[in-house]
């Protein structure tokens, strides 16, 4: 297949992104609006990490107005930035470079979709080990771990390293009985010796191997508890007013 190749053999109907393009170009030109023609790479970062966790909050509750509305603005910032990299006077790049690296990227990293040999019939975890596998070839990683955000919140983080490590056939099975949280280095770690960290990080591995997302899952927890206390509010205040 050569790069770049549509592999439907048809391109979808694209008219709102190109429309979607023009408005942000228009706000970014002369004469636009001044706060969208300042922004950078850099400062639209805070907007870029709130509209993925907005997004992801209504998937979670499955309200399909707000996904609508909520993908949109992730999309947003996806053509907000490569209006900015088009703009730069050296290694240019433009929302068609962006898709077209995508999709390149699924291409390569499907080879029992995409290949001449499709006859490969592969379960969706062996897909995602083969994943893995190519991207870090692709990447001359020398562990399975390298590219894991640091940035990314510590629930999520912990299990993708498990998961990493498990689709990759490492035996984990010393986990437990390595002092991981031991030394200097134990944040989080209680005054009566018991180990928040080493607590969560058992939660993390324990969602990875029931195929649970544990960042959905306690978020989904906590939007129960804000309900519960809710509801507390409202009766206490309810007790104060007679």
């Amino acid at each position: 297949m050569n790069q770049g190749q549509n592999p439907s053999g048809s391109a979808p109907a694209l008219d709102g992104v190109a429309y979607l393009i023009s408005v942000m170009a228009r706000l970014r030109a002369p004469g636009g609006c001044p706060w969208d023609a300042r922004q950078t790479h850099q400062s639209l970062v805070q907007y870029l990490l709130e509209e993925a966790y907005e997004a992801a909050e209504a998937i979670d509750q499955g309200n399909r107005d707000d996904m609508r509305e909520e993908l949109g603005d992730v999309l947003l910032q996806v053509v907000f930035h490569s209006l900015i990299a088009a703009e730069a006077t050296e290694d240019q790049f433009d929302i068609d470079d962006l898709a077209r690296l995508a999709g390149d990227k699924l291409v390569r990293r499907h080879p029992h979709v995409f290949s001449d040999d499709q006859a490969e019939d592969l379960s969706a975890e062996e897909s995602h080990k083969r994943w893995d596998r190519i991207k870090t070839e692709e990447k001359s990683r020398r562990s399975v771990l390298d590219g894991i955000p640091v940035g990314q919140p510590a629930l999520a983080r912990a299990q993708k390293v498990f998961g990493r490590a498990r689709r990759a056939g490492l035996d984990l099975s010393q986990i437990d009985s390595l002092d991981i949280m031991s030394g200097a280095d134990a944040e989080g770690e209680l005054a009566g010796g018991d180990s928040l960290g080493r607590r969560l990080a058992a939660l993390a591995a324990e969602a990875d191997a029931a195929g649970l997302d544990a960042e959905q899952a306690l978020r989904a927890a906590t939007r129960r508890l804000e309900e519960r206390i809710r509801m507390i509010e409202s009766e206490q205040s309810g007790r104060k007013e007679t």
